[in-house]
């Protein structure tokens, strides 16, 4: 495969335009090998519901690669339940699934949810997921300025015992994908046991509704996130290290968890 040096874009930014430093580079790369992705959320009160698909190759097209003969069972307190293939568009989230259940999630502090994920390949994914305890927002308050925005100030307690992770992330008008305005993940490591803060720049305005929620996440979904981050920043700059994404499950790759929460709905006044 060849492609062009983005050295040679760098050089022209910086003003290097009087030559021609383009140059074709041979690169040998491994043999592309697909991955079952596995993306499920289990919230209580909810069906279980994921999202199966395969990874594909970076210079293929960006589109979902159904896999219709996977299996897919969910087991909690001993019963497993195999949910059935029928993709749909739930427009309250903004995501597709694939695979869903009539069977309600419990969501109680400390049960545990398995998932495996087989196909006709001979590929099976592992995972498991607990429910964390509710952390709630203690305070929430908003502050003009002089040019008539808002920011939003909040605060929470952090539990000395253990060790937390947090995702909190705030919408304007309805909590679909395309409205969220703030979205910012951190642990305890620095504040283990004390009363953490959590806010925003003056980007609101007089009368907005917004949605704030407050995550209590799982560790290994924490460092998913970042490693996601990562990724991001990584892509597209040519003095970048490469970065490996930390996957919640074994076998393939994508993320199965938990979604805990306090959510609050306030109106700028």
């Amino acid at each position: 495969m060849k492609i062009v040096s983005g050295l040679l874009l760098l050089l022209l930014a910086a003003g290097f335009t009087g030559c021609d430093m383009e140059k074709e580079i041979d690169l040998n790369l491994p043999e592309f090998q697909s991955e079952i992705v596995v993306e499920g959320y289990l919230e209580a009160g909810k069906p279980y519901r994921v999202n199966i698909y395969e990874s594909t190759s970076y210079f293929d097209r960006p589109e979902p690669v159904l896999i219709p003969d996977a299996v897919v069972i969910i087991t909690h307190n001993g019963k497993a339940d195999t949910l059935r293939f029928s993709p749909f568009y739930d427009k309250e989230t903004e995501k597709i699934y694939t695979h869903s259940s009539v069977t309600l999630v419990s969501g109680n502090p400390g049960e545990t949810y398995s998932l495996e994920v087989k196909d006709a390949r001979g590929r099976r994914v592992t995972g498991f997921a607990q429910f964390l305890p509710k952390v709630t927002i203690d305070s929430l308050e908003w502050k003009f300025n002089n040019e008539g925005k808002a920011l939003i100030e909040g605060t929470f307690q952090d539990d000395a015992a253990t060790q937390d992770a947090y995702r909190y992330q705030i919408h304007k008008d309805s909590l679909t994908h395309r409205r969220r305005e703030n979205d910012r993940f951190l642990n305890d490591r620095l504040n283990n046991g004390k009363k953490i803060a959590f806010g925003t720049t003056y980007k609101f305005f007089p009368n907005d509704t917004l949605f704030i929620t407050l995550y209590h996440i799982e560790q290994p979904y924490y460092e998913f996130l970042n490693t996601m981050d990562d990724a991001r920043d990584a892509n597209g700059n040519p003095f970048a290290q490469p970065s490996a994404i930390k996957s919640t499950v074994q076998g393939g790759l994508g993320v199965f968890t938990t979604l805990t929460y306090d959510r609050k709905q306030i109106i700028l006044k």
